[in-house]
């Protein structure tokens, strides 16, 4: 029995200690939401952090500026919640019409890449021809590639220097089309290629024809939330106003207020937000 009891304590104390010594394998991190905006938007030298940084900045002095016009603190405080959140929303109108212009740039860039190829040239050379004869706004990507795959000769490491200068779903797509027709020397890349663009072309026509429909509701509601908030701060020139808002029932009324426009904003907008197309290649 002692010796029993002295090989599980050995064995308790070998596994005790494999735990504490033995490197844990890492979850893989998802990416957070600002860092998936910032590359949708495709700025480069942008980070979460940075982006924090300049809403704080922004906001701090929005709420300096509206406390010396108005003398309401409540006031100030609201300017500054609000004037903080427009580098995101810039940065997501931005993300928004790069999108666009993809989605309207890839069926031509697709239907080049595929007629290159039906033609007899290599895959490399047809994704190097896209550097000069693709859309004017994927032209630039393109001749990353093709300057990394003459400095390197690997068709893999030109596809990985695509994909991160595109940053888009839609490259991913083409990316492992192209990687896999690379690999295992793919016949059927043309069709492939031609069912791509079909589908892409008529992906892009809907999303227009739906955020065109949706299009003057969207801008109708923004005018709805703001108009109310322009007209306070109009109000608080007035010496009446300003001593009205700066009593306890006054604050409570604008953070009520400002609760619920909020609320409706995000409503508004999350029920008129179409999917976005997740990336799969990271």
């Amino acid at each position: 029995m002692g010796v029993v009891l002295g090989l599980v304590a050995g064995l308790g104390g070998v596994l005790l200690l494999l735990g504490l010594t033995t490197e844990r394998r890492a979850r893989e991190r998802r990416p957070s939401r600002l860092e998936r905006l910032i590359d949708r938007s495709g700025v480069d030298r942008v980070t979460p952090l940075g982006l924090l940084g300049a809403c704080a900045g922004a906001g701090v002095l929005a709420a300096l500026v509206a406390l010396v016009a108005t003398a309401v603190p409540i006031v100030a405080l609201i300017a500054g919640l609000v004037v903080g959140y427009i580098p995101v929303l810039l940065l997501k109108r931005r993300a928004s019409r790069r999108a666009r212009q993809l989605r309207g740039c890839w069926p031509d860039a697709v239907d080049t890449l595929g007629s290159a190829v039906r033609a007899g040239m290599s895959l490399p050379e047809a994704v190097i021809d896209l550097s000069t004869r693709g859309p004017e706004p994927l032209r630039p990507a393109f001749a990353r590639f093709a300057a990394e795959y003459r400095a390197t000769g690997s068709f893999a490491d030109a596809l990985g220097v695509l994909k991160e200068s595109l940053r888009d779903p839609v490259a991913d797509r083409v990316v492992v089309s192209l990687g896999i027709a690379r690999e295992v020397g793919g016949t059927d890349l043309g069709r492939v290629l031609s069912t791509l663009s079909e589908f892409l072309r008529e992906d892009a026509r809907t999303r227009g024809e739906i955020e065109a429909r949706q299009s003057w509701t969207v801008n109708a509601a923004r005018v709805a939330v703001a108009a109310p908030w322009i007209t306070l701060l109009l109000l608080c020139t007035r010496p009446e106003a300003v001593a009205a808002y700066t009593t306890p029932t006054g604050t409570l009324v604008l953070l009520g207020s400002a609760l619920m426009t909020i609320v409706a904003y995000r409503v508004m907008v999350g029920v008129g937000r179409l999917p976005d197309e997740p990336r799969i290649l990271r």
